[in-house]
């Protein structure tokens, strides 16, 4: 099997198993929904008081919360993606078995973790999405490109947020334990993404920091490619050097942690 067909079969495996789960997708579902709708009348109510919070009017800021809660699962912004398996398996030495595959470690969970993240965004994100459009007014656009340019920024999203995880799961071959790095993960996934409240309103010097910082090409970035209020080259540009990045960090620390496992001959 080539190379490309080869992670194609994983990624299409992440998908299918993920597939098999129905009951928590439909209650992801519908959890999504209902927090989009408190998200939502929450939002009406801070822009009814607040116009023009963080530069958008009210139908984007609803546009905001809807694609937020189609995210949500899609990107793991929370965690528990492919990074809560791998945790396990460094935590029971079962990576060594990874380790031995004839395929790039990174790449493998890469593809397992895009598979999951298509399945949660056809499975779980759609149709919040869908909701949330039939019922509140949102800012959506008219053309084909501006939609393609999104799916670009989407694409680039799941790898920067694949990237913040896999570098989080392979600590765990130093601390040994994924529960603390887990609650770092949700903690900051929710703070840094914007999932609570965009970006674009947190003020001042701070908020420069937080949309410069990788959790931004996660939401904000598509959601502003999306409702035409960034330029989409210079979003996907920053996501980009984002991934880019990430995954060669993730890189080097891979190398060090297979090192470690030789060294302590597992």
């Amino acid at each position: 099997m080539g190379t490309g067909r080869l992670y194609a079969a994983v990624a299409a495996g992440g998908f299918r198993r993920y597939a098999t789960y129905r009951a928590a997708t439909a209650a992801g579902v519908f959890t999504n929904t209902v927090f989009g709708m408190i998200l939502a009348y929450t939002y009406i109510a801070l822009w009814d008081e607040k116009p023009h919070l963080g530069g958008y009017d009210q139908a984007q800021a609803l546009t905001y919360v809807w694609l937020g809660q189609a995210l949500y699962s899609t990107l793991a912004i929370q965690g528990g993606g492919a990074e809560k398996d791998l945790m396990a398996r460094i935590r029971t030495g079962e990576i060594a078995v990874d380790l031995y595959r004839p395929a790039d470690l990174q790449l493998w969970w890469l593809a397992s973790d895009l598979g999951r993240s298509l399945f949660q965004m056809l499975g779980r994100g759609v149709i919040p999405f869908a909701f949330g459009a039939l019922f509140f007014r949102m800012a959506l656009p008219g053309d084909v490109t501006t939609w393609l340019a999104f799916l670009v920024a989407l694409l680039l999203a799941m790898v920067v947020s694949f990237g913040i995880r896999y570098l989080a799961a392979l600590s765990v071959f130093w601390l040994l334990d994924g529960m603390g790095v887990s609650q770092a993960l949700m903690i900051t996934g929710v703070f840094c993404s914007g999932i609570v409240l965009p970006l674009n309103a947190f003020p001042g010097a701070f908020g420069d920091v937080v949309r410069a910082l990788p959790w931004a090409a996660q939401l904000q970035l598509p959601a502003d490619v999306l409702m035409g209020e960034t330029d989409p080259l210079g979003a996907f540009a920053l996501q980009a050097v984002w991934a880019v990045v990430l995954l060669a960090a993730g890189r080097l620390l891979q190398s060090a942690a297979t090192r470690r496992v030789v060294v302590q001959g597992g």
